[in-house]
């Protein structure tokens, strides 16, 4: 069974709430994420994973309400979170999406499904080399390797980011990327700030068709340049406070040894 897991929570640290902040009049960012891999045809169900903690109850409310399935797990280690995801519904090719990626483009996701058949291998995605928008990104791979990473992974990054393990080289997983045509890896509207999400709502009001696709996006930005400067000083610095707690696990082992 092919599942799309979307990891989602409110304590953002950077912008708290954010999934649930209306980008129209109408729905939230979960909500424009949902209704576009709603669009996917090669999904076979959609789960949320959220948190156990209190502030996700509002989380597991909206969804309980509107009939989608959810799993409640660890806020710390999202690597678990997913494991146990995708064993309690039971699926065996996870689509990994991220719920601040309102506009994820369902095309691009059933592509890259298709790849991942094709090829036949244990992870396939569109960020290694990166050539599409920040706000699109896709991960794909196997119950069997989720398990094997939840296994041996042991830094906090490579317990909070699901992939980092896979994605490394030396940890000898088969890895596969896809590009685009035409590199706009210099766009983005994946929301983690507010300039983020004012950009995304710019975007929403001035493309009428749905579900937005890439294309219209990038229509819109050919017209409207100017919108998207809006984040244009925002910085993709998710990454480096996982730095910071492997560095103080690292601290702490060999504090251990000797």
């Amino acid at each position: 069974m092919i599942g799309c897991i979307i990891q989602a929570r409110m304590g953002s640290t950077r912008l708290p709430g954010k999934i649930l902040e209306k980008i129209d009049d109408k729905y939230t960012v979960l909500e424009y994420t949902i209704k576009q891999l709603k669009c996917c045809k090669k999904i076979d169900k959609i789960i949320v994973a959220t948190t156990e903690e209190k502030e996700d109850d509002v989380v597991e409310k909206y969804l309980k309400s509107n009939g989608i399935e959810y799993h409640r797990g660890s806020s710390e280690n999202v690597l678990d979170r997913y494991l146990q995801c995708a064993k309690k519904f039971s699926v065996d090719i996870i689509i990994r999406i991220t719920a601040d990626n309102p506009l994820i483009d369902p095309q691009i996701v059933d592509t890259i499904i298709d790849e991942y058949k094709k090829r036949k291998c244990d992870f396939i995605t569109n960020t290694i080399n990166r050539t599409f928008p920040y706000g699109t990104e896709v991960e794909i791979f196997s119950y069997d390797t989720l398990e094997k990473a939840w296994k041996k992974a042991k830094k906090p990054s490579e317990k909070e980011h699901v992939t980092i393990f896979i994605k490394d080289p030396k940890n000898g997983f088969n890895l596969e990327n896809i590009t685009n045509v035409e590199n706009f890896s210099n766009l983005r509207y994946t929301v983690d700030k507010k300039e983020d999400l004012v950009l995304v709502k710019e975007i929403v009001k001035n493309i009428h068709n749905r579900p937005i696709l890439l294309q219209d996006i990038i229509e819109l930005y050919r017209r409207k340049s100017k919108i998207f400067e809006i984040n244009r000083n925002v910085k993709h610095d998710g990454y480096l406070s996982s730095i910071e707690k492997d560095e103080q696990y690292f601290k702490s082992k060999n504090k251990e040894r000797t």
